[in-house]
């Protein structure tokens, strides 16, 4: 029996992994029919580029920042962002929203769209799609917005609005209006978001996690804000260590537990943890990467705790998360790897505001320091997102 193939929209990289009701570690196979042995390279051309120019009734829409709108975050979305978008089946189309909210190809209206949207955005992407009969067109919408209960970070997060339009069924009704309305909130800006080309799933690539928010309504909305702000403040449910081979994890118990009153079921990509007179896990969810679950084990330590040693599958990785979408733990940094750090960046820092420039290496003043002087990410994921269930369903970790 064959696994299930995804293709990513837009590329050509294949998925496989088994369909589960849970999130499923993938791995990405090169599809070599795709590959030309024969290809040297690419070669510059001195031909000037064709420009066309059309006169518009109305300016293509640009996101017009705000003076406190500073972030990296911001400049990665909105800084190199091109508004024109070309029509990948018929190549001479290009589409764009202009200042009265219209999706245009040029100067021929396609929908016909009447909705407010208060904070700034951009169409990352876009499918249309007849489901049930009915013509649809699924957009996703990038902001980054402002996140009173990020005290420790930025203070904003990254939001990833999946709406979807349907042709209404009135007679001699040519519009359009909202059916389904999706959210979710990472805090990173991803590498790659897209819609399958039925609609029925999103494909996201970035740093750090993203999660779905349900939004039924607005005071549903903000109540799940405020309970995110109260789970930050309550004692994490577990912490969590790492080194390029294993991952140790340390949940404090009740007392007077036994090996009996603890059930743990782990597999290769997934964790369930249950204890006596508790109805569901305390902790389940799905790996960020792959794990040998027969090397890994778990003791119950003299001070009452619980601790779960995992062997990692790819060594020298390090994870940036336990669980994907997990917020229930804590990671501690090893105080080796913070000192190692440290001294990777000790020749960039000095008490000193830049004392010798005529070095090789001039350090500078550690206040100096923006975001954007952060390593890079060296470690991304894949996530796919069911648009029914708005749960993830294949993972997968990307280098």
């Amino acid at each position: 029996m064959g696994f299930p193939k995804l293709s990513l929209p837009g590329g050509r990289v294949w998925l496989r992994g088994a369909m589960a009701a849970v999130a499923t570690n993938c791995s990405l196979r090169v599809k070599r029919l795709l590959l030309d042995a024969k290809f040297e390279g690419y070669k510059l051309s001195l031909e000037p580029l064709a420009c066309y120019q059309v006169g518009l009734d109305s300016p293509v829409a640009e996101v017009k920042l705000r003076d406190d709108q500073y972030t990296l975050d911001h400049m990665r979305a909105f800084g190199m962002y091109n508004y024109l978008h070309l029509d990948p089946w018929y190549q001479d189309n290009v589409y764009y929203v202009d200042q009265l909210g219209r999706i245009m190809n040029l100067s021929i209206t396609l929908i016909l769209f009447n909705e407010e949207f208060e904070s700034p955005f951009v169409i990352v992407h876009s499918v249309s799609f007849v489901n049930s009969d009915a013509h649809s067109v699924s957009v996703l919408l990038l902001r980054v917005e402002k996140d009173d209960s990020d005290v420790e970070g930025s203070g904003f997060h990254v939001s990833l609005e999946w709406v979807t339009i349907t042709k209404t069924a009135k007679e001699g009704d040519q519009g359009y209006e909202i059916s389904k309305r999706r959210l979710l909130q990472g805090k990173s800006v991803p590498h790659y978001a897209a819609i399958e080309p039925s609609g029925d799933g999103l494909m996201v690539i970035s740093y750090k996690p993203y999660t779905f928010i349900q939004q039924s309504d607005e005071n549903e909305y903000e109540g799940s804000e405020k309970k995110k702000a109260e789970e930050k403040k309550k004692e994490p449910l577990y912490y969590w260590q790492q080194t390029k081979d294993d991952l140790t994890v340390t949940l404090h118990l009740p007392e007077d537990f036994t090996k009996e009153d603890i059930h743990i079921n782990f597999s290769s990509n997934r964790i369930s943890l249950t204890l006596k007179e508790q109805p569901r896990p305390v902790l389940e969810g799905t790996f960020y990467s792959s794990i040998d679950h027969e090397s890994s084990t778990w003791i119950i330590k003299e001070n009452n705790s619980l601790e779960i040693s995992l062997m990692k599958k790819e060594e020298g990785h390090l994870w940036p998360e336990l669980i994907v979408g997990d917020s229930q733990g804590e990671l501690i940094m090893d105080p080796a790897q913070s000192a190692a750090i440290a001294e990777q960046l000790m020749h960039l820092t000095s008490e000193e505001m830049n004392p010798d420039p005529s070095k090789e290496n001039p350090p500078c003043n550690a206040q100096e320091l923006e975001e954007c002087d952060i390593f890079l990410e060296d470690s991304t994921s894949l996530c796919r997102f069911d648009g029914n269930t708005l749960k993830v369903t294949h993972v997968v970790s990307v280098r």
